[in-house]
């Protein structure tokens, strides 16, 4: 796991150690607008020419999901792990307070809004279990801890999914999310990895 201290940390995304997690999420959202359309491109290309930290079995389930806002675009990542022999998924929302369903995707499958407007596979498409599950964020600190959007739909299905032998949580971030610490409670559900634009962090051991 990367190391570092609380000062350099804290200056990424311009929020103090001490931040609620309300602070915290509007710092690192803002760290994430702060980046220009091309910097927010490069960025996913970069995630997608390093890869994951790990091999990844030929027929393993790889869930992405659809980018809403600023995240970054975990699309090229996704693509790069199809074409080494991966199958693909994006989640689907079916009712607030519910953990995630994924159903199978593929590149240039059509894909229409959720009940949030988020573009999910058809309902048609397979609903499958997966293996890595690469989740957006708001900010995340060197402990594996993540800020969402609060309404914690992927507290819930990562701690569904943990109970699988093998399962992998990935957070995707522009470096500029990093916190000094989030301020995490006991139903929160820590990461496996974090991947940036520049570093990828292993929380496994921590």
């Amino acid at each position: 796991m990367a190391g570092g201290d609380d000062e350099t940390q804290s200056r990424m995304s311009g929020a103090p150690a001490t931040a609620s997690k309300a602070d915290l999420r509007t710092a690192g959202l803002a760290a994430r607008e702060a980046l220009s359309d091309a910097q927010r491109a490069a960025a996913g290309e970069a995630l997608a020419k390093r890869g994951l930290p790990f091999e990844v079995k030929s027929g393993a389930v790889v869930a992405g999901y659809s980018p809403i806002r600023s995240e970054i675009d975990p699309a090229p990542l996704m693509r790069k792990l199809a074409s080494e022999g991966a199958r693909l998924a994006l989640p689907v929302i079916t009712a607030r307070g519910q953990s995630l369903r994924f159903r199978l995707w593929h590149p240039g499958d059509r894909l229409l809004p959720g009940p949030l407007g988020i573009l999910e596979p058809s309902p048609a498409a397979a609903e499958i279990h997966p293996d890595i599950v690469l989740v957006p964020l708001a900010a995340f600190d060197r402990t594996g801890h993540r800020i969402g959007y609060g309404a914690g739909h992927y507290d819930r299905t990562l701690a569904q999914l943990h109970k699988s032998k093998g399962f992998a949580a990935i957070g995707l971030a522009f470096s500029g999310q990093e916190v000094a610490a989030v301020p995490a409670l006991q139903h929160d559900v820590a990461l496996d990895y974090v991947l940036t634009e520049t570093k990828a962090f292993d929380f496994r051991s921590s």
